[in-house]
């Protein structure tokens, strides 16, 4: 049953990859070859100086790659997780992170990571006050904060009393997609622009991507890059493959929850309910109901409905 739900999508995706020449920015390896690429170095400038709030700093001119995988033993785990770590022209360190699955504690991993880059910037003999700033940009494809109405949220460390930013050397900047639900024609900004790049260029047609963005060379050379017909065939190997990975753990979770549920339906809901706690089924049933009435929520639906909906009470 895993093998047929693994086939039947990825006969959809190739049914659905002929409507669109453009392929999916969220994907590991498109991402990688659009901001981790030192060629599209001016995209990665351009993004992060659109995304990130400048205050008391200029805007970046320049950039340099640095190795991305700070600790092996995470790197070799991380199937949907791609970063790019870069610093600007005056040391201050820029951690860019595309998260397609919604994994437990990723708040924690964002704080993780721009600690390891901001302790990593030390060599022997340096002194404190040469510490440079570290700022973490994250695209999530789920919804981190449930109860923000925003798409993008910043965060910074503050005074809990006055509000004062005086410990300014992290920040961090989150963009959750599935909040965002503007289209081409009304895009305001380039923050909004970016949003609708990452959420929807595998689904829309050409042509309304030319007519709106036409006039910006950057984020056409962007869409250029996920210009299916200019891969290589190596490259498009790697990208399906990423494809395979997620809907292999996407089957494999929807196959265990499946079993739970027939367990659970066979022996007694309390029952199973308790066996599945001991095995820690019931711990991916909750998280699937309560991911639901979120995205409920968000939809504005009634509190009561949703506990219909899902099965979850309304405490």
């Amino acid at each position: 049953m895993e093998k047929l739900f693994v086939d039947n999508f990825l006969e959809f995706w190739y049914n659905s990859a002929m409507i669109n020449k453009f392929l999916d920015p969220t994907n590991d390896i498109a991402f990688k070859k659009i901001f981790g690429n030192e060629q599209n170095k001016d995209i990665l400038i351009r993004f992060i100086n659109d995304m990130i709030t400048f205050k008391e700093r200029k805007p970046i001119v320049d950039l340099t790659f640095l190795q991305s995988e700070q600790n092996p033993e995470i790197a070799t785990s991380k199937m949907s997780i791609v970063d790019v770590l870069c610093e600007d022209e005056v040391g201050n360190r820029y951690v860019v992170e595309m998260q397609v699955t919604n994994t437990r504690g990723f708040e924690k991993r964002a704080q993780y990571y721009a600690a390891k880059a901001y302790v990593n910037q030390m060599k022997k003999g340096e002194r404190y006050e040469d510490l440079k700033e570290v700022i973490f940009l994250a695209i999530v494809d789920f919804v981190m904060f449930p109860d923000k109405e925003d798409y993008k949220s910043d965060h910074v460390i503050l005074d809990k009393k006055t509000h004062d930013n005086d410990l300014k050397d992290f920040s961090f900047t989150f963009l959750e997609l599935p909040k965002f639900k503007k289209d081409e024609k009304n895009l305001k900004n380039m923050v909004e622009k970016w949003t609708y790049f990452f959420k929807y260029t595998p689904e829309v047609e050409e042509q309304k991507i030319n007519e709106a963005f036409k006039d910006d060379v950057i984020m056409m050379k962007a869409y250029e890059e996920l210009d299916r017909f200019s891969w290589s065939k190596e490259e498009y190997e790697l990208y399906e493959k990423v494809i395979k990975i997620k809907m292999d753990n996407a089957a494999a979770e929807e196959f265990v929850i499946m079993n739970a549920e027939k367990r659970g339906e066979a022996r007694g809901i309390e029952k199973g309910i308790k066996e599945g706690e001991a095995r820690g089924i019931e711990k991916g049933i909750k998280e699937g109901k309560i991911e639901i009435a979120r995205k409920l929520k968000l939809m504005s639906m009634d509190f009561e409905e949703i506990a219909k909906a899902t099965g979850l009470s309304l405490k």
